[in-house]
């Protein structure tokens, strides 16, 4: 049987140089943590759709049955919209402050300021 070093796994980084979005290193950390819990969230989201979808038609919830389970057409885009929607309600106040840049004739670097010092 094969270790699996769950360590290992959660650390590892993604090739590439990492996108900033904010001057403050202090914002970007809680961006990250933000971003990383919402998605395990969706993750433990999608699964209880599984199990729900599962005891409606029938099936034993089984951890082998949650992973063979594939959304027919319908269940995956009722799962896109929700994902969709959820991300809008995460990124809701980010979303506003862009509008606002719009209206104002902010510019992005005074944006990324204003939302560094809130």
């Amino acid at each position: 049987m094969t270790q699996i070093d769950v360590n290992a796994l959660a650390n590892a980084k993604a090739k590439g140089k990492r996108p900033y979005f904010f001057d403050d290193p202090a914002v970007e950390r809680v961006l990250a943590i933000t971003m990383a819990v919402a998605g395990e969230l969706a993750v433990t989201r999608e699964r209880l759709d599984t199990v729900e979808r599962l005891l409606e038609a029938g099936t034993s919830v089984t951890k082998a049955n949650i992973e063979a389970y594939r959304p027919d057409d319908d269940a995956a885009r009722e799962r896109q919209e929700w994902h969709a929607e959820y991300i809008n309600r995460i990124l809701r106040i980010v979303h506003q402050e862009l509008e606002g840049l719009q209206n104002d004739d902010v510019s992005p670097e005074q944006l990324a300021d204003d939302m560094a010092a809130s």
